[in-house]
């Protein structure tokens, strides 16, 4: 699997940002003139003057956390839409619940190029096993697959004995689903004695892919890759042969932020996956998916050029309740804010004589009791509840993504 899917893959680091960036204030500009929560989200912003990183960053992230109470006051999409329901190709119910809507077009959801990355080429039949009810998976990689001219099995979840029967009998090329579903099939046609060995491609996604259904997968000769989508965005970065870390689609602009707040975080450390499309219809701007991860230094063995995520690594939304109060990720962030000094922290939550207890365990270069009374101060003024302050070198605070960390037994 030498080849790519297009240049766009192997372009330089310099080039591909120039591009995306040269693209984006249209994008913005189209997003505040035709979605009506766009409009008021970026009234001040002028899209020309958004050409780098360093700009984008200035702009407020819309979180996947708020959809719900947004679609709620301005159904049906929360005023984020730039066209009418009825020009839609399809409208989903995701889990939550979420709507989200498909725009017309060849491979909306952008699923080809990681399907392609897969081993999937033209003329493969694929047997899809994502659902088509209600959620938008099962779209996602059908419309992924026809754009790379890949007869398609609407197989759908679940009735795995027929999957099987489906599967010996029409003998298709790849499998796309959850991580665990086809190792689910394969074993039931073990059990009825069907043949399934024409199955040598998988992409999943949807799930963990742990590494004992990678080893099984391997045993039987299927060669599996993974994705990470969301059901807004579709697909964000990839898995290729190299199986270093899943490469950031071409289509999207990847920040990792620190959870709570819409600061990029330097290279490595892990934070809030926050992502930028030019779907015109849905065109999210800055959308903090609650994932955290981490980029990877380098590139890709594999000959793609564009920034690797680590993976799934966990959920930014860290909120916890202490003492009968929710404590947001926002609330630690405000606190580091306030005091300079503090180049990160992280909340310990714990318990002691029946009662939670709170401790900010803070990087900084300095220390002392002053400097420690004025941030229990502000962390008491932020949060509503009393806590104790610890400070550490810089750096000594795990690379996890932790706003709060919730230590009771």
């Amino acid at each position: 699997m030498a080849d790519f899917y297009d240049s766009l893959e192997t372009r330089s680091a310099d080039q591909r940002e120039a591009e995306l960036f040269a693209a984006l204030p249209a994008q913005i500009a189209h997003a505040k003139a035709h979605a009506p929560y766009f409009s008021r989200l970026l009234a001040d912003v002028d899209p020309a003057s958004v050409r780098d990183r360093a700009a984008l960053a200035r702009l407020p992230v819309t979180r996947k956390s708020d959809l719900i109470a947004l679609q709620k006051d301005a159904p049906p999409f929360g005023g984020l839409t730039t066209v009418a329901i009825g020009q839609l190709a399809r409208v989903f119910a995701s889990p939550g619940p979420i709507h989200d809507p498909e725009p017309h077009g060849t491979d909306p959801w952008r699923t080809a190029r990681a399907l392609f990355a897969s081993g999937i080429r033209t003329g493969d039949l694929v047997q899809n096993c994502f659902s088509y009810h209600l959620t938008p998976a099962g779209s996602m990689f059908e419309t992924g697959a026809h754009a790379l001219a890949c007869a398609v099995i609407p197989a759908g979840v679940g009735n795995t004995e027929m999957q099987a029967q489906v599967a010996a009998h029409l003998k298709p090329k790849a499998y796309v689903g959850t991580p665990d579903f086809l190792k689910i099939i394969v074993e039931k046609a073990d059990e009825l004695g069907l043949d399934l060995s024409s199955i040598k491609v998988g992409h999943v996604t949807g799930g963990p892919f742990l590494p004992d259904a990678r080893a099984f997968y391997d045993g039987r000769g299927i060669n599996v890759y993974q994705s990470y989508g969301t059901a807004d965005l579709g697909i964000v970065a990839y898995e290729t042969e190299a199986r270093a870390g899943l490469v950031v689609d071409e289509g999207a602009i990847i920040e990792i932020v620190r959870p709570g707040t819409g600061d990029p975080v330097p290279e490595g450390e892990v934070g809030e996956v926050v992502v930028t499309i030019f779907n015109k219809a849905y065109p999210l701007v800055r959308f903090a998916t609650g994932d955290l991860s981490a980029v990877l230094p380098g590139q890709s063995p594999c000959g793609r050029t564009n920034m690797r995520l680590k993976g799934w690594m966990g959920r930014a939304d860290q909120t916890t309740k202490i003492k009968g109060m929710f404590v947001h990720p926002q609330q630690v962030a405000e606190v580091v804010r306030r005091h300079p000094q503090i180049a990160k922290a992280r909340l310990i939550v714990g318990r002691e004589d029946a009662s939670d207890t709170m401790t900010l365990r803070c990087e900084s270069g300095e220390s002392g009791e002053a400097l420690a009374a004025a941030v229990r101060e502000t962390l008491a003024a932020v949060t509503k509840l009393k806590g104790t302050v610890e400070f550490v070198a810089p750096g000594s605070l795990p690379n996890d993504g932790k706003v709060i960390e919730d230590a009771r037994s």
